[in-house]
């Protein structure tokens, strides 16, 4: 991607956006928008076209989750959108997570956190570890609920797409997906790829919320450390 990395700051406290705005702008990204609701969030995301959105849960007039639903439309050249919050693993982000947002963060974050976190989703990645989001999946999913019906039927993947989604749900890497697999890493890429594209899902999150909501994964499952293989 080039050209500078765009982000609005949708928060109704003032202190968090200007110093987040300045965090952000000695780094070289570019802030070109803020608002204090939901509302003027999703008015600021149409006009200016954001790469990253930077969202609070709890605002006045509509909150982050609302406005979260209504910026992901599947318009062409959507941002991605990045939860904050006070609360580690609060339910309010599960359910941001389930709408499209790619990640989420804590309000006492670190500078270097922070824009690392902008710069990561901008690429098109889920900003939580896979155990991160495995756990607040678990906490919160619910079988056959909406999300899990509106994403989908997985018979469109093949049995070793299923073994994947299966595996990256329960919070194995590409790394260990590969090893596990017996597979190269980038084959493993291609098979995360073809997942989403079937599903027509955003980033891993989704595709863990939906393998849990669906039933492929039980809440609670584990699976074995992978099996070190003989070198030849």
């Amino acid at each position: 991607m080039t050209g500078p990395l765009r982000v609005l700051l949708a928060d109704d406290q003032t202190l968090v956006r200007t110093g987040f705005r300045l965090i952000l702008g000695a780094d070289g990204i570019d802030v070109v928008a803020e608002a204090v609701n939901g509302s003027e969030a999703v008015e600021a995301a149409r006009r200016t076209r954001p790469d990253v959105v930077l969202m609070d849960v709890r605002m006045p007039e509509m909150d982050g989750l609302e406005a979260t639903r209504r910026i992901l439309t599947g318009a062409p050249g959507e941002p991605r959108v990045i939860i904050l919050t006070t609360f580690d693993l609060d339910r309010y982000v599960y359910a941001a997570l389930s709408a499209g947002a790619s990640g989420f963060l804590l309000k006492d974050v670190t500078p270097e956190q922070l824009t690392a976190a902008v710069r990561t989703v901008r690429t098109g990645d889920a900003l939580l570890a896979p155990a991160i989001t495995r756990r607040l999946v678990e906490r919160f999913a619910q079988r056959g609920s909406d999300t899990a019906a509106l994403h989908r039927d997985l018979d469109s993947l093949t049995p070793r797409e299923l073994e994947v989604l299966g595996l990256l749900a329960r919070g194995l890497s590409n790394a260990e997906l590969a090893t596990r697999l017996h597979l190269a890493e980038a084959t493993v890429k291609t098979h995360v790829a073809r997942i989403l594209a079937k599903l027509r899902l955003r980033d891993r999150v989704q595709a863990v919320i939906v393998a849990y909501e669906t039933g492929l994964v039980s809440v609670g499952a584990r699976v074995a450390a992978p099996q070190a293989t003989e070198q030849t």
